[in-house]
């Protein structure tokens, strides 16, 4: 597999990035929907731990989405299968603009949430991010419902976009699919 993308799939960056952003973020709304269900109360330290944790991983998706987006403007896109309507084709884009936004705007969000708590994000002991609002309990509750409802948003987009990758391949049959799992032959 190549490094970059060609006309005709993506290369392997774009792939890596791709499916391991898909089960971090995957692996995110599994924990925060088991964490936030925990009772205080029993659960003290394995739910600060997982909390912890959720931070953590969130700064990590936010890095690697970064990195991508850098890497989608700095490579062209493989084409659309040409079987593909147009308004599938912008449907297409908008759903991978508006998940690539929402894999930056989630971390952020739990970011300024966190500041708001008045607890600092440590980047797995390796740094701690600034905290860039002051310690407010009424905006880190707004905060925590934006959060959670674009996660819940966020859950639903992968699903449809899951689904939509496999109609193409076993409804439509062709390679769409195949493109982000870099198993398309054909390069020209």
């Amino acid at each position: 597999m190549q490094l970059f993308n060609t006309k005709w799939r993506y290369g392997a960056v774009a792939v890596v990035l791709h499916w391991l952003i898909a089960v971090l973020i995957l692996g995110l709304v599994g924990l925060g929907i088991y964490m936030v269900r925990l009772p205080d109360a029993g659960f003290d330290e394995i739910k600060i731990a997982l909390i912890l944790a959720h931070k953590q991983i969130g700064i990590l998706v936010l890095m690697l989405a970064l990195i991508r987006l850098l890497w989608r403007q700095l490579n062209p896109l493989p084409e659309l299968a040409q079987t593909v309507p147009e308004w599938q084709q912008i449907a297409a884009v908008l759903m991978q603009l508006c998940l690539l936004g929402l894999m930056i705007l989630q971390p952020v969000l739990g970011w300024l949430m966190s500041s708001a708590a008045g607890i600092s994000v440590s980047f797995f002991g390796l740094f701690t991010l600034p905290d860039f609002l002051p310690h407010n309990e009424d905006q880190f509750a707004r905060l925590r419902a934006i959060h959670d409802w674009l996660g819940l948003a966020m859950a639903g987009m992968i699903a449809l976009h899951a689904a939509a990758a496999l109609r193409h391949h076993y409804v439509l049959r062709d390679d769409t699919l195949q493109k982000m799992l870099g198993l398309r032959k054909r390069d020209a």
